[in-house]
C-alpha cells in the first residue's frame, strides 16, 4: 500500500493556479491546514474574498488532484472565507464598523459607474459578504433610485444617521434627505464636509465592504476622499471609446498620486447587444480598457454589456444582479466582484485597529 504524505499533496495544490488571486493556494496562504491520515486527506482553505459562486468549483477541482495522488482513497475539502481590513492611506485609520472602503471612479460622466458601483455592490453582497454602498454625488445622487428606496433615513441618538436598506444593501445618500428634484447649489468646501458627514455619521453595520460610488472627474470631492477618508482600493470604470479612457486615465493617475491603490479597470459598454436578434456590436471601439490596464500595468477586470435591461431594471429600483440574479450578465458583474475582491485580499493587512488612540490632555 503507497503511503501518502503531505508534501504530494502540497504539490498537488500548488499545480492550480486560483483564476483570482492568479497564483497557487499555498503561495497566496490560502491552504490553512493540511491533515493526512492513512489513505485519507483533508484539506482546510480560507478564501480572503468573497466567493460563494466559486467554491464548489474549487472544491470540485483540489478533490480531483489530490484524488489522483497514488493511496489516496478519501478527500475532504473545506472552503470558507474570511474578510480582513486591508491598509489604508498613510496616517488614516480604517472606519468603525467598515472593513475596507473600495471607491468607484470614473474619469468623465456618461460611462455607466454608478450602475455599476450599485451592482458591483450587489454582486460583492450575492458572493457572501456584508456590503454597504455611500452615494458621494452631491450634485446628482442616483443610488436613491436605482435601488428603489426612496425613505427618509432614521436617527436613534438624534446625531447619527441610519442606513438605508435595500436589497439587502445598506446605503446612504444626500438624496435620501432631499427632494428628488431639488438643485443643490453648494460650493466645494460645503459639498466636501457633506460628503464627509454622510460617511461618519452613518451607523455602517459590520461592513465587509463600503462601496463609494465617486462623481467622475478629479476635483475637490475625490481629492477629500483620497486625503481624509480611508480607502483600500479604487476601481476605474469607462468605455472602449477614446474620449473615455483619455479621462479614466487621469483618474488612474490621480489614485496612483495620493497612494490608494487602483484594484482594476472595468470596460462598461464594451458590446451593444441587439435587444430584438442578440447581435453583439462593439459600437465604442474594442479592447481598449484592457489595453489601458496593459500600459499602466493594474488588473483588468472584465468587460459589461451595453443591454437595455441593465439600464431599464435600474432605473425601475432593481439593478440586474437582484432583478435575473441566474442571468448572464448578473454573473458578469459577479465574476468582476471576485476578481476585484481578490486583488484587494492580496493587499497588506491593516493593523492600525491593534493600536490606541493616543490622547494628550492638559491636566
Amino acid at each position: 500500500m503507497t503511503t501518502i504524505t503531505r508534501s504530494e499533496v502540497e504539490t498537488a495544490i500548488k499545480e492550480y493556479i486560483d483564476p483570482y488571486l492568479e497564483q497557487d493556494l499555498i503561495s497566496a496562504k490560502a491552504v490553512r491546514d493540511i491533515r493526512v491520515d492513512g489513505d485519507r486527506v483533508k484539506v482546510d482553505v480560507q478564501l480572503g474574498f468573497p466567493a460563494k459562486g466559486y467554491q464548489e468549483e474549487l472544491i470540485t477541482v483540489l478533490k480531483e488532484r489530490i484524488e489522483s495522488l497514488s493511496g489516496v482513497s478519501t478527500v475532504t475539502i473545506q472552503v470558507d472565507v474570511k474578510v480582513i481590513s486591508h491598509e489604508v492611506q498613510k496616517g488614516l485609520k480604517p472606519l468603525s464598523q467598515v472593513k475596507n472602503v473600495i471607491a468607484i471612479a470614473s474619469g468623465k460622466g456618461g460611462v455607466g459607474k454608478s450602475t455599476t458601483a450599485v451592482n458591483l455592490a450587489l454582486a460583492l453582497q450575492a458572493e457572501g459578504a456584508i456590503v454597504g454602498i455611500l452615494d458621494a454625488d452631491i450634485y446628482g445622487p442616483s443610488q436613491p433610485r436605482m435601488l428603489g428606496a426612496h425613505q427618509k433615513p432614521t436617527s436613534k441618538d438624534g446625531r447619527s444617521l441610519e442606513p438605508v436598506v435595500s436589497h439587502g444593501l445598506q446605503s446612504m445618500s444626500i438624496g435620501y434627505l432631499i427632494e428628488e428634484e431639488t438643485p443643490m447649489i453648494w460650493r466645494g468646501p460645503m459639498v466636501t464636509q457633506a460628503l464627509e458627514q454622510l460617511l461618519r455619521d452613518t451607523q455602517w453595520k459590520a461592513l465587509d465592504y463600503l462601496v463609494i460610488d465617486l462623481p467622475p472627474g478629479t476635483g475637490d470631492t475625490q481629492l477629500t476622499l483620497s486625503q481624509k477618508i480611508p480607502v483600500s482600493g479604487a476601481i476605474i470604470v469607462t468605455t472602449p471609446q477614446d474620449i473615455a479612457l483619455l479621462d479614466a486615465r487621469k483618474g488612474l493617475k490621480m489614485f496612483e498620486k495620493v497612494d490608494v491603490p487602483v484594484l482594476g479597470i472595468v470596460e462598461n459598454m464594451s458590446i451593444h447587444i441587439c435587444s430584438r436578434c442578440g447581435y453583439e456590436e462593439h459600437i465604442f471601439g474594442e479592447g481598449g480598457g484592457r489595453r489601458m490596464a496593459e500600459q499602466y500595468q493594474v488588473p483588468f477586470l472584465g468587460t459589461l454589456p451595453l443591454d437595455i435591461r441593465i439600464r431599464e431594471e435600474t432605473d425601475g429600483g432593481n439593478p440586474t444582479v437582484v432583478m435575473e440574479p441566474d442571468g448572464r450578465i448578473a454573473q458578469m458583474y459577479r465574476e468582476i466582484a471576485r476578481r476585484a475582491s481578490a486583488k484587494l485580499a492580496l493587499q497588506a493587512k491593516s493593523y492600525s485597529q491593534l493600536f490606541p488612540n493616543i490622547v494628550i490632555q492638559n491636566t
